[in-house]
């Protein structure tokens, strides 16, 4: 376990990457930062790692205004050590994680080599991880064990039982997903559209694949009963049928919108068939739950698995792959070593 940083080691600048206003229009670009312009929040961390998801690709490249208020340091995760803290929960030396609270949008995110940050909204790493691994988790795999958590506590997941859907396989909820969905003992059945990636998510658990076309065409309001349960990051046509298709008393939890914020869908499946639509928040999701998802990841979620999932990139290449995560030119996870 990493000892205290002492103050005089906190460097009087360092990089981050900022949005500012620019002609009325969010641009981001790496800035140097003091110590004095963090915010005035009681611990102070600092970022070893950060990660590259869907909704900082957006808020990096500006295709969309993800920051509420500028200037924001972006990214929605970090991963670090405790350097100072006023919060008797936190000392020097502490390895903690990060996810959402509004990081980037309303609240200073993760892409600064320095931090401050709320007390409660810290989760103490568990022992099984490094804080590059943590980041190779992030809040893509996190909320994939928030799913996982959720549809257990419906009592939808049984082993060796009905498959089990995960749609978006190869992205960073879905890999994480099909992982433990497996390690639970579910048939798991992995949608994409990129048959490159089907030996991937073979050696992830993957025992089937269903092409993400098939379930982008239309279908009636109730299809053929096959999933016993279902994680969905994608949502509209593809959440409609995964729910349609679902057995009676069945359940798909949804946390993301990748291909459509839509739901052209009907009530059936849900008064004819007991079929549970379950809501999965990640960003403002309690402590209680939080903990729960992490224990879940150090319990089930083999490191061999774990490094399939992404790879590391310095902080200097954030630009070309916020890019590229938009073209969908990204399998799994990416990881930003904010030391590099």
């Amino acid at each position: 376990m990493p000892g205290p940083v002492p103050e005089a080691a906190i460097p009087p600048s360092f990089t981050a990457f900022v949005i500012a206003d620019e002609g009325g229009k969010p641009k981001g670009a790496f800035t140097s930062l003091a110590p004095s312009d963090l915010p005035d929040h009681d611990v102070l961390v600092e970022v070893a790692f950060s990660t590259v998801n869907y909704k900082d690709g957006l808020a990096v490249s500006g295709k969309a205004k993800i920051a509420r208020k500028l200037p924001m340091v972006a990214g929605i995760d970090l991963a670090g050590t405790v350097v100072e803290s006023r919060s008797p929960d936190w000392a020097p030396g502490d390895r903690v994680v990060v996810n959402g609270w509004g990081l980037s949008e309303t609240q200073w995110g993760g892409y600064s080599r320095y931090q401050r940050v709320k007390p409660e909204w810290l989760i103490r790493l568990p022992d099984a991880f490094t804080l590059e691994q943590a980041m190779g988790i992030g809040t893509a795999g996190y909320t994939a064990a928030l799913c996982v958590d959720a549809l257990e506590r419906w009592g939808a997941l049984q082993s060796g039982g009905r498959e089990v859907l995960v749609t978006g396989a190869a992205g960073g909820v879905g890999s994480v997903a099909v992982a433990l969905l497996a390690k639970h003992g579910c048939t798991v059945i992995a949608s994409t559209g990129r048959p490159d990636t089907h030996d991937y998510l073979r050696g992830l658990g993957a025992s089937g694949f269903i092409d993400r076309a098939t379930l982008l065409e239309k279908g009636a309001p109730l299809q053929k009963e096959r999933w016993a349960a279902g994680v969905d990051s994608v949502g509209g046509v593809t959440l409609v049928n995964a729910l349609a298709q679902t057995v009676w008393g069945g359940a798909i939890a949804a946390c993301g919108l990748a291909g459509s914020s839509d739901l052209p869908g009907t009530v059936l499946p849900h008064i004819l068939r007991s079929v549970a639509l379950i809501g999965v928040d990640s960003v403002m999701a309690p402590a209680d739950r939080r903990a729960s998802a992490w224990a879940r990841l150090a319990r089930d979620l083999d490191p061999t698995h774990l490094a399939a999932m992404y790879r590391v990139h310095p902080f200097a290449d954030l630009p070309d792959l916020a890019g590229r995560i938009l073209a969908g030119q990204i399998r799994g996870r990416v990881v930003l070593d904010l030391r590099a």
